[in-house]
C-alpha cells in the first residue's frame, strides 16, 4: 500500500514537474502580440505544448496543396485523452453512426474550435494559441475543471497556404515601428489576398460542397467526430465591435430551440465578460444561419450548436487607428477571441448534460419526425449521379440505388409539380430515416423556407438543379428493392475498333478529352444523334478514330488505358450509320485542342478567377497559362486560341482592346464572364447590349427616372429593404436551351443557373442566344420583387461570331464556388466544343 501511495505521488511530482516547464506564447515566441507569427512558429508552439503537457495530443490530418501540414489538437483530461477512441465511438454509436459503444467511458462533452479559415483573418490563429495555453496552463485549474467532461479539438489554422501568403507578405513590407494611419502598406493588401486557399477559394464557403483539399480532409475528420459544439473564429473590417451569438436572421426552420438557447446563453456569459472590460459588440446582426457551407450552419445541420465569432482586423496590419482614434492592435484582437472562445468551452462544459441530449435528439428523433416535406428523394439514373454520389459518400449521407421497377409520385423539381413517375432500376434514392436526416433534406428540399430576405449567402442550393438531373421529391417514403452499388461490367475490347465512343454527359467526359488533347490525339464530336447499331451516339458524343490517329501503336489498348476512367465509354466497328450521319460526314467535326491563357492580377475577381484556375487545374485537368494583366502588353495572343476573362474590371487601353478584336477575327475565343462582359457591351463590332432596342432603353431610363423620383418620400430606415426588392443573394433561374448548339450539349432539357446578382441582357440580336430565362421562368430561392420581372427573355449563355473567332458571353457564373455541377459541363462546352 505505501508502495502505491508513493508511486503515485512520484508520478504526480513528475507530471507537475514536466507540465511546470509549459510556457505561454508570449514566452515562447518573439513579438507575440506584435507581428504575425509565421505558420512554422504556430506549429512549434503546439509542438512545445504537446511535449510539455499531459492535457494536449496531436493529430496531422492532412495537407494542403502547398504540402504544409493540416493539424488538430486534442485537448483534455490525460484519462480522457487515454480514451479518446472509446470516447469517440461511443459519440457515434449514440446517434446511429457506429455500433462499437463501450460502456466503459462516461459520456463526454466533445467542443470544437476552428480558426483562421480567411487566411488574413491572422489573429485567430494568434489567439488559438493563448486558448491552447489557456486550456492546459497548470496554474489555472479552473479550465481543468471543464476539461473532466469535455474534449476540445482545435484547429489552429484552417487555411495554411493563405495564412502563410499574408504572413509573408506583411512581414515583408513591415517597418520597424508600427502605422497606424490608414495610408499605410502594411493596411492596403495586395491582389489576391491572403483570404483565400492556394486556389484562391473561399473555404469558408465550402463545407457542404468539398470541393477542396483542405475542406475534404477536415470534413472527413469532422465526421468521424460529429461534435456537439463548434465555434468558427473570424474577424471582418477593422472598424467592427466584436460579433458573438445570438446570430441574426434568417435562422433556417430546422435549428433546433437548443441550439438557439445555448446561443441565447453563450451570448449573455460572453457579454459579461466584455462588459467587465469594456469592450465593444453586437449580437444578432449580419451573420445569419441559413447557407449550408458555412463554418456555422455545416455543423448546426449536423446536430451541433454552430456559431461565428467575429473580431474587427481585417486591413488593421498590425496596429490601425478605428474611427473612434482609438489604436486597435495585434494583442486586443486576439486577446478579444480567447476571453470568447474560453468561454465558449466553459459555457459548453457547465452545459453538456443540456447539449449532449439535444444533440442526440436532433441526430435520432429526427429520423422519425421529419423536418421538412418529404421523407424520400429520388434522382433518376443519369452519368451526372456520379459526382452526386461522391458528394453524398463525403458528407456521410447515405444512399442507395434502385434494384427494381416501383410506381411513384413526387415534386419534380424541373416542372415544380406534382408527378407520377416510376422509380426504375440504378435510380439513386436518398430516405429521410438515416442519421444524417437533417442535412440530407437540407440539401435535396426543394423549397427552403427564408424567414428573412435579408440573407448572408445564396438561398437556393437544390442537388438536382445543380446537377442537372431529373429528381422527385416524395411526401411518403416508397418501399422498393435497393442495392448499395451499381454494378459494372469490365469491358473487353475486341482487336480490331474502328472508333471509341465517349459520350459526353458530365465531367468525366471533359476530363478524358483532356488526356485525349494532351496526349495528341484527334477527337471528333457529334453534331447531331448518329446510331451505329446498338451504339447511339448524342449530340456532343466523342470519337476517336482509327482512320484519324494512324500512328498510333496498339490503338484499342492505348486508347481504352486513357478512356478507362469513363466507365460508360464504348465502342463501334463501323463508321456506317443508320440514320445517315457516317463518321466520316459533317456531323462529326474535328475538335481543334484549346491552347488557354487565364488573365490573373489587379482587377480580376479573386475566387472567381480561382474558380477558373480550380476547374482548368483540378476538375479537368488541362494545362493554362495564367497571365497578370499588367503583363497582358507582353502577351503574344497568337500563342494561344483561347483567352479566359474571369468576372472582373479589366482596364485595357484602347490599343489593347483592338488587339483583342483583331485575334478573335483571326480564329480567337474569348470566354467573358460576368462584369468582364462590359468589355464588350455596347462596343462596336459585338452584339451585347442590356436593351433590345432603343425604345426599350428609354423605357428603362423612365422608369428608374420616375422610381428616383418616389424615392425621395420613402424612409429612410427601410432603404436596405428597398434595396433587396432590386437583388438577387443568389438564387435558382430556369433557363431554357437551344438544344441545337454545341454549349448546350450533355445540359439535359434545361438549365437551372444559378444567378448571384442583377446582371441581365435582353436576348441577343446577330447572335446565338444558347441558354436563356423564358418569360414566366420557373425559379428558387428569394429573388428581389423589382428584378424578378426584367429577368423575363434575358439571355445567360450567348456566343457571339466575329470574323474566325468568337466571344463566349456568361452573364451567370457556372464555376462559382466550383459546386454547379451542371455548370461544370456547360463551361466544358464552352472550351472544348464551341469554335
Amino acid at each position: 500500500m505505501k508502495k502505491t501511495v508513493f508511486s503515485f505521488y512520484l508520478m504526480l511530482t513528475l507530471v507537475l514537474s514536466v507540465h511546470s516547464q509549459v510556457q505561454s506564447p508570449s514566452e515562447f515566441l518573439p513579438n507575440y502580440g506584435k507581428q504575425i507569427t509565421y505558420y512554422h512558429q504556430a506549429e512549434n508552439y503546439f509542438r512545445h505544448l504537446t511535449e510539455k503537457s499531459p492535457l494536449i495530443k496531436h493529430q496531422k490530418y492532412g495537407v494542403t496543396p502547398e504540402q504544409r501540414d493540416l493539424n488538430v489538437y486534442f485537448i483534455s483530461s490525460p484519462e480522457n485523452l487515454a480514451n479518446l477512441e472509446q470516447i469517440r465511438n461511443n459519440n457515434l454509436a449514440a446517434i446511429g453512426l457506429s455500433a462499437n459503444k463501450s460502456q466503459m467511458i462516461g459520456d463526454k462533452l466533445i467542443v470544437w474550435l476552428s480558426f483562421n479559415v480567411h487566411g488574413n483573418e491572422f489573429a485567430g490563429t494568434e489567439s488559438a494559441m493563448t486558448v491552447a495555453y489557456e486550456l492546459v496552463n497548470p496554474s489555472n485549474a479552473e479550465t481543468k475543471k471543464w476539461l473532466e467532461n469535455t474534449i476540445v479539438i482545435l484547429d489552429p489554422c484552417i487555411n495554411p497556404d493563405g495564412y502563410s501568403r499574408y504572413g509573408n507578405w506583411l512581414r515583408e513590407i513591415s517597418s520597424k515601428k508600427t502605422h497606424p494611419d490608414l495610408s499605410d502598406r502594411e493596411h492596403m493588401e495586395v491582389w489576391p489576398g491572403g483570404r483565400y486557399n492556394h486556389y484562391i477559394f473561399d473555404l469558408n464557403r465550402d463545407w457542404a460542397w468539398q470541393t477542396q483539399p483542405e475542406t475534404q480532409q477536415r470534413i472527413a475528420l469532422y465526421n468521424q467526430w460529429m461534435p456537439q459544439v463548434h465555434t468558427d473564429v473570424h474577424e471582418m473590417g477593422y472598424d467592427s465591435p466584436y460579433f458573438f451569438p445570438p446570430s441574426a436572421e434568417p435562422l433556417h426552420e430546422y435549428i433546433e430551440k437548443y441550439q438557439k438557447d445555448f446561443h441565447y446563453t453563450l451570448g449573455k456569459n460572453i457579454s459579461k465578460k466584455f462588459d467587465a472590460q469594456n469592450w465593444m459588440y453586437n449580437t444578432g446582426e449580419r451573420f445569419d444561419l441559413f447557407y449550408p457551407s458555412y463554418g456555422d450552419t455545416y455543423p448546426t445541420y449536423n446536430g451541433a450548436v454552430g456559431m461565428t465569432m467575429e473580431q474587427g482586423g481585417i486591413g488593421a496590419g498590425r496596429a490601425v487607428t478605428m474611427s473612434n482614434g482609438i489604436t486597435l492592435t495585434i494583442k486586443d484582437r486576439l486577446t478579444h477571441h480567447a476571453t470568447a472562445v474560453l468561454t465558449v468551452v466553459e459555457s459548453a462544459a457547465a452545459q453538456a448534460d443540456v447539449l449532449l441530449k439535444g444533440f442526440r435528439g436532433f441526430m435520432n428523433n429526427s429520423r422519425k419526425t421529419v423536418k421538412g416535406n418529404y421523407k424520400m428523394y429520388v434522382m433518376k439514373n443519369n452519368p451526372k449521379l456520379v459526382q452526386m454520389a461522391d458528394l453524398l459518400k463525403k458528407n456521410n449521407v447515405e444512399f442507395s440505388y434502385a434494384d427494381a421497377t416501383q410506381k411513384a409520385s413526387g415534386f419534380n423539381y424541373t416542372t415544380k409539380t406534382e408527378k407520377g413517375f416510376t422509380i426504375e432500376p440504378n435510380d439513386l434514392i436518398v430516405k429521410v430515416d438515416q442519421p444524417k436526416a437533417v442535412f440530407a433534406q437540407v440539401l435535396f428540399e426543394p423549397n427552403q423556407k427564408l424567414n428573412d430576405s435579408l440573407s448572408y449567402d445564396i438561398t437556393s442550393w437544390a442537388l438536382p438543379l445543380a446537377y442537372g438531373v431529373e429528381g422527385y421529391a416524395l411526401k411518403n417514403s416508397v418501399a422498393v428493392k435497393t442495392k448499395m452499388a451499381i454494378e459494372m461490367q469490365e469491358k473487353v475490347i475486341p482487336q480490331n475498333v474502328y472508333a471509341f465512343h465517349i459520350p459526353w454527359n458530365n465531367r468525366i467526359s471533359a476530363q478524358v478529352l483532356s488526356l485525349l488533347h494532351q496526349n495528341n490525339i484527334k477527337v471528333r464530336s457529334a453534331m447531331k444523334k448518329a446510331v451505329f447499331g446498338e451504339v447511339i451516339v448524342e449530340p456532343g458524343g466523342l470519337l476517336v478514330t482509327k482512320a484519324d490517329n494512324p500512328k498510333i501503336v496498339d490503338f484499342e489498348k492505348t486508347i481504352a488505358g486513357l478512356v478507362k476512367i469513363k466507365t460508360d465509354y464504348n465502342y463501334i466497328a463501323t463508321g456506317f450509320s443508320s440514320n445517315s450521319k457516317d463518321v466520316g460526314g459533317e456531323n462529326f467535326n474535328l475538335l481543334k485542342a484549346p491552347k488557354v491563357v487565364l488573365l490573373s492580377g489587379k482587377g480580376v475577381g479573386s475566387t472567381e478567377f480561382g474558380a477558373a484556375w480550380y476547374y482548368m487545374e483540378e476538375t479537368i485537368g488541362y494545362p493554362v497559362s495564367v497571365i497578370e494583366v499588367d503583363n497582358f502588353n507582353r502577351l503574344n495572343l497568337f500563342n494561344y486560341n483561347t483567352l479566359i476573362l474571369a468576372d472582373g474590371y479589366y482596364e485595357f487601353s484602347e490599343d489593347q482592346q483592338k488587339k483583342i478584336g483583331e485575334w478573335i477575327k483571326n480564329g480567337g475565343k474569348v470566354i467573358a464572364m460576368n462584369s468582364a462582359l462590359t468589355l464588350f457591351e455596347g462596343k462596336e463590332g459585338y452584339a451585347l447590349s442590356p436593351f433590345a432596342s432603343e425604345e426599350d432603353k428609354l423605357s428603362s431610363e423612365k422608369e428608374a427616372e420616375e422610381e428616383a423620383l418616389k424615392e425621395r418620400f420613402l424612409d429612410f430606415q427601410d432603404s436596405e429593404r428597398r434595396y433587396i426588392s432590386k437583388s438577387i443573394p443568389g438564387a435558382i433561374i430556369e433557363n431554357l436551351l437551344n438544344k441545337t448548339h454545341p454549349m448546350s450539349f450533355g445540359l439535359g432539357d434545361k438549365y437551372f443557373s444559378l444567378k448571384t446578382d442583377d446582371r441581365h441582357y435582353s436576348l441577343l440580336k446577330k447572335a446565338t442566344n444558347v441558354v436563356y430565362v423564358p418569360k414566366d421562368y420557373k425559379s428558387y430561392g428569394f429573388i428581389g420583387n423589382e428584378i424578378k420581372k426584367k429577368l423575363n427573355n434575358t439571355v445567360s449563355f450567348a456566343v457571339d461570331k466575329k470574323g474566325d473567332g468568337s466571344v463566349i458571353y456568361m452573364v451567370d457564373n457556372p464555376l462559382f464556388r466550383g459546386f454547379w455541377e451542371n455548370g461544370n459541363l456547360l463551361f466544358s462546352n464552352a472550351l472544348f466544343l464551341v469554335n
